[in-house]
């Protein structure tokens, strides 16, 4: 639609959302070339952007392994007059991702809980969800896995009041993994396969492939 009506802060808005969109499908070389094309577009009509570019650029580095990299860049993405703007917390978001990846377990709990923080001033829950389970991975890093556990079942009921399917699945994955580690491998089980057997499409993404994987473990 945006290419129809020709429209170049429309069309901008458009590719920045679809990289996002394959960047939680755990697809990045497909984000870059949204991105790309947007600093392309960007650059030839004179534009601003409408979010800051490297938290997606920030993303796509974290999704390619490439940690160090990508912390450096959301850093200084959120350091950034647009970065302390719209879409804030998606970039908090990564940097709290990149930071577990990396094994800053730490800083990532750091990080999602001022992302909590801030949700909570502005009213953007967007990313709770999400928030609360990076919030799950950093305890059970630093080994308080009680206080994991919970961080986990808060994501997984505010996905659920959210009717937020993909976050969903994300935080039953999260807590199913840590109960199979546990040993409670009919609790993870039970956690994870209803929100897994709801899906009917999308078996190919990175976070369905995720799931059927752990519960094939279970079994």
């Amino acid at each position: 639609m945006a290419e129809r009506i020709a429209h170049p802060l429309t069309m901008e808005d458009a590719l920045l959302w679809d990289a996002i969109l394959h960047v939680e499908l755990g697809e990045p070389e497909i984000a870059l070339h949204r991105l790309e094309a947007c600093e392309a577009l960007v650059a030839e009509q004179r534009l601003g952007f409408v979010m800051e570019p490297r938290f997606l650029r920030g993303a796509v580095l974290s999704a390619q392994g490439a940690f160090d990299e990508a912390v450096a860049c959301l850093r200084e993405g959120l350091g950034s007059r647009l970065g302390a703007m719209r879409l804030r917390l998606y970039g908090v978001v990564r940097l709290a991702d990149a930071l577990t990846l990396k094994g800053q377990h730490g800083a990532a709990l750091v990080t999602a809980r001022d992302g909590l923080t801030t949700g909570g001033k502005t009213g953007h829950r967007q990313w709770e969800a999400e928030l609360h389970r990076l919030e799950g991975v950093a305890l059970s890093g630093l080994n308080r896995l009680d206080e994991g556990q919970r961080a986990f079942e808060t994501a997984l009921r505010i996905a659920r009041q959210q009717q937020a399917k993909a976050y969903e699945l994300r935080a039953a994955t999260s807590l199913a993994r840590l109960w199979g580690e546990q040993g409670r491998r009919n609790e993870a089980h039970e956690v994870l396969a209803p929100i897994y057997g709801s899906f009917t499409e999308g078996f190919d993404t990175a976070d369905l492939k995720k799931a059927k994987t752990l519960l094939d473990e279970l079994m």
